[in-house]
């Protein structure tokens, strides 16, 4: 078993502290499958080579970063989830306090993991923007996002707009912050819908794949029906659900995958463990569009 990231550093007053969820994603993503799944993708499928015989480097995104704890486990582990360690990875938040508290979550992660093993991928930053806003469309091979999926009666707004005049409040700013992290909308989903509306754009054209968490009162099942109206280039599959079976916090993964169909050695191995009767990206020198 990979070790956890520690996130000991983080203030759970300002950053969402990990919980059931970010762990369901820690071992859906260092799961059999999946690990196969992903260093098949990524790592030995000659039909996503470039003229010179190379893979490219992947670029992993994070949307929603928080604590870091996923990406870190992520980061940390490249070469055992991923099959290659010369990885770059990103996050994004539009929570200041959580770029700051990931970057030395991932840090911390690697520094852990590496005794000489090389093990580690590359983390360029974790930075304060909205979504895939500020990526470079078309570049994201793998993107993890962990929404605001908690039905609620709005949006929390950014924190720039919740000032009152003059008024400096750090307390309305501390649960403005945490709200952002599960607060989403009606159904829990406002959030997940824009998300999924710029996936398309967001996504590598030839090799994408996006892992995004739902909660049983996001209708899961409608979501799926949505992507696969999306195209034949696209697939989704649930990758990995919750053990626990407590109302709608019920939870799952979904893979959302572009450029065909998944590796059928992974589909093999997901049905096996399945409960019976159920350096840098070489043509991406600048995944940031603006910088």
């Amino acid at each position: 078993m990979l070790p956890t990231p520690s996130t000991s550093h983080v203030d759970v007053n300002l950053v969402y502290e990990p919980a059931e969820d970010s762990f369901l994603f820690l071992d859906t993503l260092s799961s059999a499958a999946e690990s196969l799944f992903l260093k098949e993708r990524f790592g030995q499928d000659p039909g996503l080579r470039n003229r010179d015989g190379r893979n490219p480097s992947p670029l992993v995104v994070e949307v929603g970063v928080g604590s870091g704890v996923v990406l870190g486990f992520l980061t940390a582990h490249a070469r055992r989830i991923l099959g290659r360690n010369d990885v770059l990875s990103l996050g994004v938040d539009v929570n200041w306090s959580a770029c700051q508290a990931s970057t030395e979550t991932v840090r911390l992660a690697c520094r852990a993991a590496s005794n000489g093993s090389h093990e580690s991928a590359s983390f360029f930053a974790s930075l304060n923007a909205d979504l895939t806003s500020i990526i470079r469309p078309g570049t994201v091979d793998l993107l993890i996002c962990n929404p605001p999926y908690v039905p609620t009666a709005e949006v929390p707004r950014a924190l720039e707009d919740c000032t009152d005049g003059d008024n400096h409040n750090p307390f309305g700013e501390e649960a403005n912050l945490i709200s952002l992290s599960y607060a989403g909308g009606m159904d829990g989903m406002e959030v997940t819908n824009r998300l999924l509306e710029q996936l398309p754009s967001a996504l590598n054209p030839k090799r994408g794949v996006a892992y995004i968490l739902l909660c049983e009162q996001n209708r899961p099942k409608e979501v799926v029906q949505r992507i696969r109206q999306w195209g034949a280039g696209w697939t989704v599959d649930v990758a990995g659900r919750s053990g626990k079976h407590g109302g709608w916090e019920k939870l799952q993964i979904l893979r959302i995958c572009r450029g065909g169909q998944p590796v059928s050695r992974a589909r093999e191995l997901e049905e096996k463990q399945a409960p019976t009767g159920s350096t840098a990206k070489e043509d991406l020198t600048n995944p940031v569009a603006w910088i």
